[in-house]
């Protein structure tokens, strides 16, 4: 993988130091420090330990500008995933840090303490960096400021660390400070070329105290963000505080990166952990969710993801410094991101970065292997998942050693033990399932549906038309050969012409990628909406609910995951269907929410019998669900282009400060209306609720098409009076202080007459 230019990178960015931070002038090269606590008792917490003390996912800006965590020691030390999960309503943590960066090469932060016994400021090398760290002044007197001056193994950079107050004890390099309630230690550490100029310029950024830059930073930032409150109070808050604080740093090339979680780093051959791993389709789910408040680290996600990519073209499933999967791949979702993102942010550059490798993914699906495309064992045009045998890692991990072709396969698939799979057969000469699949097969049509958008989007016409070409074939044989009409859904097909007998959330995926008409699209709805199926007070399950499985509730054994919320609430969006939508995001922020409230967690996944919680405390795409929210909002589609408003509000609550088109929105919803403002103007109001898609707004004109299930009527503050109002083509009295529209979806337009 190249390395790219970087600035300085300051952050909490090596997984197993969540109380530390990282400071790296150049990529290879840099430092970093922690915090731990120690009990009276002899306890301590350090590192890792302090992942499953986590009391509070604070603010964090994405640009480092401003961060807090805090965390609970009066939860038992050492006891790993058994650690109690505990209501956080009402308890004081034990530990708070908070920090922020001043200017390129400077971080000041604030430990307070509310326990008895030690606290303790640990530097170290990470990874496979090397230097040295000596007290400066080695003779210092007592009651005299505390230096840690750090230097590279290079030579070529230090790093100077002061905390006040004085050590209570205890030897470099540890520097131990005497914790009790309330107390504080502020520090800095600030890079520089030598030891005296690192120790002059984290002097210089202390002076004055950590709490006054603090609070500016922190009110600069809360002042800035996206905000939700009323009825989804802290929705967006959710979604950012979870992601900025599982930035991470590829440490060889400089590269910001988002693992699935603080805790999936995988083992390096040697049984160490690896420097970082990335997985397939979780990268660019966080792509979309970093890209609620930064456009930057949205894009430094997506090229993570795209910068594991093997020389056949294959995103693995996972890949680390020193491992990975070139044998198999995952959702191929890629594109789809990168067209979200564009479509909100009009970012070229990184689309002419990026589409080249997606077009490689693209085409390693369908790269002849053995006489067959790829992933086509059998030639009929459709997909199943597989694995290459002969692009096996030649250091795999123990479970990839013990894993037959099957398994494999079912990895590639993202939804490692669905029931679904105990329905395919594993084919030697192919290396593929001989299941044709619905996922796959939709994955791959809304693939190249993306690129076809994108390349367009580029001005590369012909380009273009080829993916949509493609995309129409794979439509036409999903139609001619998935669809079972008696069912009236999508299913999964044996290589004989049996159908599966297994109904998954995945069956609905083809509404994502376009591929029903329409009356069929509302049959696929039937079956989504079916409580006996898969509807209820907890969706969507993974598998059926009347699945001999589904009680399991076992990983992707009928549980609910949040990539499969978001991807069929997309195809919802997609065909209209904005109450299912809306109750679907509904029931899926009430879920998240409730977690995360209480708990301060972020689920792997949930029980879609209790909607308890299950699997990794803090999953980075975990907060899809909040992020189907944040676009009841408003959201920008190659689809529908910009979207607001919602069918299914959850009561009366506003969204500030949404990034979109060069502009930030708030939107304001309640049962009785709608209320869109851009740049701090009020665009348009209604009285009931409505959903405005492919919404443009220029000097002149307001157009777009509304949905409603009721009577609307819609007040537009933009362009001003006189003007000229069109329903459907009709022209309306432009004397009305309102606009009446009857319930549909109907095409409004709205132009100023010139005197």
């Amino acid at each position: 993988m190249n390395a790219r230019p970087s600035p300085t990178h300051i952050g909490a960015l090596h997984a197993q130091s969540w109380a530390g931070l990282v400071l790296s002038p150049e990529a290879g090269e840099g430092f970093a420090f922690r915090f731990a606590a120690q009990l009276p008792n002899g306890e301590r917490a350090d590192g890792a330990d302090l992942f499953w003390l986590v009391h509070e996912v604070g603010a964090h800006a994405p640009d480092g500008s401003y961060a807090r965590v805090s965390f609970d020691l009066d939860l038992p030390f050492g006891q790993g995933g058994d650690t109690p999960l505990v209501r956080k309503e009402g308890r004081t943590p034990g530990l708070v840090l908070e920090w922020g960066r001043v200017g390129e090469s400077a971080v000041v932060g604030r430990v307070t303490t509310h326990f008895q016994g030690s606290l303790e400021l640990v530097p170290f090398f990470p990874w496979d960096w090397s230097g040295r760290w000596e007290p400066w002044p080695t003779d210092q007197p007592a009651g005299a400021p505390t230096y840690l001056v750090g230097l590279t193994g290079s030579g070529r950079h230090s790093l100077a660390i002061l905390a006040v107050p004085e050590p209570g004890g205890g030897t470099h390099p540890e520097v131990l400070f005497q914790a009790v309630p309330g107390g504080r230690v502020e520090f800095a550490a600030a890079l520089g070329a030598d030891a005296e100029e690192a120790r002059r310029v984290a002097r210089g950024a202390l002076r004055g105290g950590a709490g006054p830059h603090l609070a500016r930073v922190r009110e600069s930032y809360e002042t800035d963000r996206v905000q939700v409150d009323g009825a989804w109070d802290g929705l967006a808050a959710s979604v950012t505080n979870n992601l900025h604080w599982m930035v991470l740093l590829m440490p060889e090339t400089g590269e910001l990166y988002v693992p699935a979680g603080r805790r999936w780093i995988f083992p390096a051959p040697d049984g160490s952990p690896d420097h970082w791993t990335v997985f397939g389709w979780d990268s660019y789910f966080n792509a979309l969710e970093l890209g609620v408040e930064s456009q930057e680290l949205a894009g430094a996600a997506l090229r993570a993801g795209l910068a594991t990519q093997y020389p056949s073209g294959c995103i693995p499933n996972w890949r680390g410094r020193f491992g990975g999967t070139p044998d198999r791949s995952q959702p191929p979702v890629g594109s789809f991101a990168l067209a979200k993102l564009f479509a909100r942010y009009r970012s070229r550059t990184l689309v002419e970065e990026s589409l080249p490798a997606l077009e490689r993914w693209s085409a390693f699906w369908r790269a002849e292997k053995r006489g067959h495309p790829r992933r086509d064992g059998n030639g009929d045009g459709l997909f199943e998942w597989g694995s290459d045998a002969d692009d096996l890692s030649p250091t795999p991990p123990p479970w990839e050693v013990e894993a037959s072709g099957w398994q494999r396969a079912a990895w590639e698939s993202g939804q490692d033990d669905l029931p679904s799979w105990e329905e395919a057969r594993w084919v030697e000469e192919s290396e593929t399932f001989d299941l044709s699949c619905v996922d796959l097969n939709a994955y791959l049509a809304l693939d190249l549906e993306s690129l076809a958008w994108l390349a367009r989007e580029l001005g590369e016409m012909e380009r273009a038309g080829g993916y949509l070409e493609m995309w129409r074939r794979l439509r036409d044989r999903m139609n001619e050969h998935l669809w079972n009409e008696d069912r009236g859904l999508y299913l999964d097909r044996k290589w004989s012409g049996e159908w599966s007998s297994r109904l998954a959330a995945s069956n609905f995926l083809p509404l994502a990628a376009g591929i029903p008409e329409r009356h069929q699209a509302r049959r696929v709805l039937d079956t989504l909406m079916d409580p006996e199926w898969f509807w209820g007070s907890y969706v969507l399950p993974t598998i059926s609910r009347n699945d001999p499985a589904f009680p399991d509730q076992q990983y992707w054994r009928g549980t609910i995951w949040p990539p499969m919320n978001y991807l069929v609430y997309q195809g919802l969006k997609r065909y209209a269907f904005d109450e299912a939508a809306g109750e679907l995001a509904h029931r899926s922020v009430a879920l998240f929410l409730k977690s995360w409230r209480e708990h301060q967690l972020c689920r792997e996944n949930y029980d879609s019998r209790t909607g308890e919680g299950g699997g990794h405390r803090y999953q980075s795409w975990g907060p899809l669900f909040a992020l189907m929210g944040i676009e009841e909002f408003l959201d920008v589609t190659p689809w529908a282009g910009l979207t607001v408003g919602s069918l299914a509000p959850p009561g009366e609550t506003t969204a500030r400060r949404i990034r979109a088109l060069g502009h930030r929105w708030t939107v304001a919803m309640a049962p009785g209306g709608l209320r869109l403002d851009r740049d701090g103007r009020t665009v348009l109001a209604s009285d009931a609720p409505v959903v405005l898609r492919n919404l443009e707004i220029t000097e002149g004109s307001l157009t777009c098409r509304t949905h409603s299930t009721a009577p609307v009527v819609l007040r537009v503050e933009h362009p001003a009076a006189p003007r000229k109002v069109e329903v459907d083509g009709e022209i309306r009295s432009p004397g009305q202080p309102g606009i009446p529209i009857a319930p549909g979806e109907h095409q409004l337009k709205v132009t100023e007459v010139g005197p």
